[in-house]
């Protein structure tokens, strides 16, 4: 055996994953922090031209030849998510996607994912590890991280569309930038998910003593210091996507939307804050679909990108969140302004946390130590 030419690396499973601190989600805010840090300085690369794309997807065409080929039926997709991470991180790594809304009728999540971890140096991998966790709470702190900037840091109320599991790491996030919530107000479609999610919220946070289930949109967000819409759906027609109006927000509210998402005239105003997660990202969607790009990727910074298109909004009138996080650009400013803020999810992100829990694993002994090889054959 080559002691230098041997390469090992460890698997970690889902419950290797939790020991790990996987679902600590004031580590995770605190480390999502630190990445847009290092997003707004440039110490990061993600795929395409710009450096900032979400990723690489396999598409399937809505008619085939081949009856076995998949069928482009909601969140049915394949994807390559690639990102370096540098600061205290430099590390790289990749998470690959297998998402279809009909695993729900097998009892299974809509995703399942596989994050690998490499290092940057010679690209030998560190570990390979389950991700629906990494994945969900690591999009989950990014509403937490812009809460903790933008928003009142006494709200008190939330509202959330889609009581899944992004909305379970979206509140578990709020509830670190937000530590006085008491209040919580959900719309559900599925009674079973609704009731898993009430369970949850009573197991997990006591301090939330009023908990409303509410029937429609409208009163999700009426009320409400934060809501953040975390509802999957078809794509398509932004008609059909749930809105936002302005009549329903109040002074001082912030909105994280990491899903489906519309807002009104009166949304797209000037005075209402628009805080993208990474400028980059939007745009790389923007050149990479066809327009309207709201059509296809119904996250609300992209039906930014659109108005800019469109001549109704600027790039100026949009804020990026690294510059907040950085001090180069203002957080909240007064009690009454009202901010939404779109998260897109980056792969940055699963770099930045699957290499703090590769490390805890390490220091923890966690995980199955695997061996790639003693000395390659090809070289």
């Amino acid at each position: 055996m080559n002691a230098e030419t041997r390469i090992d690396f460890i698997y970690l499973s889902e419950p290797d994953m939790i020991k790990a601190g996987v679902t600590d989600m004031a580590a995770c805010v605190d480390c999502m922090e630190e990445m847009f840090g290092l997003l707004h300085s440039g110490d990061y690369r993600m795929a395409g031209a710009n450096n900032d794309s979400h990723g690489a997807m396999v598409m399937f065409p809505a008619e085939s030849p081949f009856p076995t080929m998949p069928k482009p039926t909601a969140d049915r997709r394949f994807m390559a998510m690639p990102a370096y991470l540098g600061g205290q991180f430099c590390t790289t790594g990749v998470k690959w996607y297998g998402s279809n809304i009909a695993n729900r009728q097998k009892g299974l999540p809509r995703s399942i994912l596989m994050f690998t971890l490499n290092d940057t140096e010679t690209g030998a991998p560190l570990a390979h590890m389950s991700a629906n966790l990494l994945s969900a709470y690591r999009t989950g702190a990014v509403p937490g991280v812009g809460a903790r900037h933008l928003a009142r840091p006494d709200s008190k109320i939330v509202g959330i569309l889609g009581p899944g599991v992004m909305a379970k790491t979206t509140l578990a996030a709020f509830m670190v930038a937000c530590p006085k919530i008491d209040t919580l107000k959900v719309k559900g479609r599925g009674e079973k998910s609704l009731q898993n999610f009430l369970a949850w919220v009573a197991e997990t946070y006591p301090q939330i003593t009023s908990v409303t289930v509410v029937d429609s949109v409208e009163e999700v967000v009426r009320g409400s210091d934060l809501f953040s819409y975390c509802n999957s759906g078809e794509t398509g027609d932004p008609s059909t996507y749930p809105i936002v109006k302005r009549d329903w927000v109040k002074p001082g509210a912030f909105m994280a939307m990491p899903a489906v998402c519309n807002i009104d005239e009166g949304m797209q105003a000037p005075d209402v804050r628009k805080v993208l997660d990474n400028t980059g990202l939007y745009e790389a969607w923007y050149e990479e679909v066809p327009k309207p790009a709201h059509n296809t990727i119904p996250v609300i910074g992209v039906k930014f990108m659109d108005m800019i298109a469109e001549g109704k909004l600027t790039h100026d009138d949009l804020e990026d969140l690294g510059a907040i996080v950085a001090g180069e650009a203002p957080g909240r400013k007064n009690d009454e302004e009202i901010i939404i803020m779109s998260v897109g999810g980056m792969p940055v992100e699963d770099v930045a946390w699957g290499t703090v829990l590769y490390r805890n694993a390490i220091e923890r002994g966690i995980g199955v130590k695997l061996n790639l090889w003693d000395e390659p054959v090809l070289r």
